[in-house]
């Protein structure tokens, strides 16, 4: 989620550009919500950025990559990728399986970093771009800029916009009133990065007394998390379990959005809303939040270490609640100022 976040305002910059420019995406199937309401939308409201969508379900391969069911939608793919002919190809991911799947395309142009996430898969690429942006935001537009014959600058991205999702979120805050919505996410990709729920139910209490309404994103597996924090808050919070469509729909309406390094917020950071990002083992100057007002806790304590440790990083654990809705405070009275 984080990685197509994150690539996004690349490909808007260039579909602006080039707006006769067909732009396809290979996604996984989990996260097509971020591109289109359905398959097939075509371009539009619904489909902003991309003319079509190739899937390509990578975390089921790797579960079963011998099954026959996966030999036949990795042939049907590369049969898709082969038969549109490409003018080249950008691997935003930096990634073995995202290298493997452009090379699938048969595109003689294929161009990554000339220092990708994963070094192996530089000698995939037939061009290689030597960014040198701090954030991944920065390196993909310098990416994109290699087929754009121009300099791109970071745009706001285009997210869908879904009808369903969005009545369904305007009958869920009907009886807000006038009262702003704060999302708080407590969960994050791995253990090391996840600050404890506790603190964050004690946020959501003093975001409650200060008169939001607290809702709390719950994703797969995470439900307990939120059970947490609504019993700390005696109830003030309220828990979510949302389809990618409903949150970003409700996202869009977010007055504060507080969360870690997770996709949530940086989809928080993509619709333009105030964000407080609390951070341990991961850069916020390659990873934080980008492109809206926020601001980011991260101890000095805290090193860059991308091992999936189960626990809380030890610097992350300095962070206090106090800290976090003070930096709340001061980030809404700057933009309410403006």
């Amino acid at each position: 989620m984080g990685d197509i976040l994150h690539a996004l305002p690349a490909v808007t910059a260039l579909r602006l550009l080039h707006p006769s420019w067909e732009i396809d995406w290979v996604v996984d199937p989990r996260w097509r919500a971020l591109l289109s309401v359905q398959e097939g939308a075509g371009r539009g409201p619904q489909q902003p950025v991309v003319d079509r969508l190739h899937f390509a379900p990578t975390r089921l391969w790797r579960k079963s990559p011998l099954s026959t069911k996966t030999t036949h939608e990795i042939n049907a793919l590369r049969h898709q990728l082969s038969a549109a002919a490409y003018s080249a190809v950008l691997d935003l991911q930096g990634a073995i399986r995202s290298a493997v799947v452009g090379r699938m395309t048969g595109c003689p142009r294929r161009i990554g970093e000339e220092m990708p996430r994963e070094t192996a898969a530089r000698w995939l690429y037939t061009e290689r771009v030597a960014t040198v942006g701090a954030h991944v935001i920065e390196q993909d537009i310098e990416l994109a800029s290699a087929v754009a014959g121009d300099s791109l600058t970071h745009v706001a991205p285009m997210l869908p916009v879904d009808p369903a999702a969005e009545a369904w979120c305007d009958h869920l805050l009907a009886s807000s009133g006038t009262r702003p919505v704060a999302i708080v996410n407590p969960g994050a990709g791995w253990g090391a990065k996840c600050w404890p729920v506790e603190r964050y139910a004690v946020v959501a209490r003093g975001l409650s007394v200060r008169g939001f309404r607290v809702l709390v994103n719950a994703g797969p597996s995470e439900e307990q998390m939120a059970d947490v924090i609504v019993k700390g808050t005696a109830g003030a919070a309220i828990p979510l379990a949302t389809s990618l469509e409903q949150l970003i729909a409700l996202t869009r309406r977010a007055a504060l959005f507080i969360a870690g390094d997770t996709g949530p917020l940086h989809l928080a950071c993509a619709l333009g809303r105030p964000v407080v990002g609390i951070y341990g083992p991961t850069d916020p100057s390659r990873n934080g939040p980008f492109g809206t007002r926020f601001r980011v806790l991260r101890s000095p304590l805290s090193k860059r270490d991308h091992t999936r440790h189960p626990e809380p990083e030890a610097g992350l654990l300095t962070i206090q609640p106090e800290e976090v809705l003070l930096a709340a405070d001061e980030l809404l009275a700057e933009v309410n100022s403006q």
